[in-house]
């Protein structure tokens, strides 16, 4: 009999996911550990490994596909001795992408009278015929069906585009480029749209002075460590919110909840959006320690090689752009949580000391905070606890 591989449950929370790459074909001998295909979370991509030797006797969903729930078959796998035989896909739910009709379609295609367009749109089609259709082109409407009824299958769409049949016109082709939603992107579009609704922000700027900062940088890499600026941003958050516990909080509707620990979760670009990794009990850890977790974890959040439990359950963001040389923004707050510190480069600008004027690099901070949880001199007393760390690299080192 089949053995059926489905799509999994990659953490607690995942509903549904996108079959992002096959790794084998239809007919492919595959032994038990074999990666079958990758799947794609709003965070991270995970591989899909065979249960068992055999042969790929169906691909039941096509590359690309979104929004494959959870525990659905995505392929079968024939034992020794099965013969592959026709599956069609009648009951797996493929996603596709919304289609566009060009106008000449919007008024020639005759409707029925719930309003639904008549045309290759009303042909029995497969899930999986009609997504390789898409993804090709390929218009069904002069492609005859094979499959019972009628209905158009694999490989009928396979016979048409070897036969070179048309392909569907784009109005919009010469204008624009659709790019399709991955899940990571739809997560971080509805979690941040969310925030935004749901979440009363408001904001609070400080000027750090770092010329200290980065002479000591300076002297801790020529003594052979690798420590970066962000590194000493990241320790001086954990210990600003360890000292001002009433910031390092979570808004909870009739109850407030206050960390014990400061589990810092660190904003890192990765390919189509972001990714926060956390560093557990951030304030516990020193300045070498964190260079390295930090490195570690970003180096795994780009290669999307991060478990679940690596960048869900923190407790406050940091969100630094210095890199790219912005100079300072605003940050919109991670839900669930009730603080985001947004920091920018440091750039030479004048200050008066001692009542002259004098150059220093100064790096801006905005401090994102939830007012339901966090006010005005809670998140004002945190800003200032940072840049007493900031300002003092010592208390970092030490």
């Amino acid at each position: 009999m089949p053995i059926t591989i489905t799509m999994p449950q990659l953490s607690p929370t995942m509903e549904v996911g996108t079959l992002a790459r096959w790794l084998v074909s239809e007919g492919d001998s595959v032994a038990s550990g074999d990666v079958l295909a990758e799947i794609e979370t709003d965070k991270a991509t995970m591989e899909v490994e065979a249960i068992d030797d055999g042969t790929v006797g169906r691909l039941l969903v096509a590359e690309g596909t979104e929004n494959v729930p959870v525990n659905q078959a995505i392929a079968l796998i024939l034992e020794e001795g099965e013969e592959a035989v026709e599956h069609e896909t009648d009951s797996i739910d493929v996603a596709l992408p919304p289609t566009r009709a060009t106008p000449a379609e919007a008024g020639s295609r005759p409707e029925t009278t719930d309003g639904r367009a008549t045309g290759s749109r009303r042909k029995a089609v497969s899930p999986l015929a009609r997504n390789m259709a898409f993804r090709a082109g390929l218009s069904l409407d002069d492609v005859t069906g094979s499959g019972p009824g009628g209905r158009i299958i694999k490989r009928d769409v396979e016979q048409a585009l070897k036969a070179g049949k048309p392909s569907q016109p784009s109005a919009t082709a010469s204008t624009w480029e659709e790019v399709r939603v991955s899940g990571m992107r739809r997560v971080i579009a509805e979690r941040l749209q969310e925030a935004k609704q749901t979440i009363p922000h408001f904001y609070l700027s400080l000027d750090c002075d770092i010329d200290r900062l980065l002479e000591a940088r300076r002297e801790i890499n020529a003594a052979g460590h690798r420590v970066s600026v962000n590194d000493f941003i990241i320790r001086a958050l954990a210990l600003a919110l360890r000292d001002v516990p009433d910031a390092n909080v979570q808004w909870g509707g009739d109850v407030i909840r206050r960390f014990a620990l400061v589990d810092l979760s660190v904003a890192v670009a990765v390919d189509g959006g972001l990714v926060t990794p956390v560093i557990r009990d951030a304030a516990s850890r020193g300045l070498l320690d964190i260079a390295t977790t930090m490195r570690d974890l970003a180096d795994r959040a780009r290669g999307g090689k991060l478990m679940p439990e690596e960048y869900q359950g923190g407790s406050f963001t940091l969100s630094n752009l210095g890199m790219y040389g912005i100079r300072e923004f605003d940050a919109v707050i991670n839900p669930p949580q009730a603080g985001i510190l947004a920091v920018g480069a440091g750039y030479p600008r004048p200050v008066a000391r001692d009542g002259a004027l004098t150059v220093a690099t100064l790096m801006s901070t905005t401090l994102s905070a939830d007012h339901r949880v966090i006010d005005g001199a809670t998140g004002a007393a945190l800003l200032n606890t940072f840049r007493d760390f900031i300002e003092s690299p010592i208390s970092l080192i030490l």
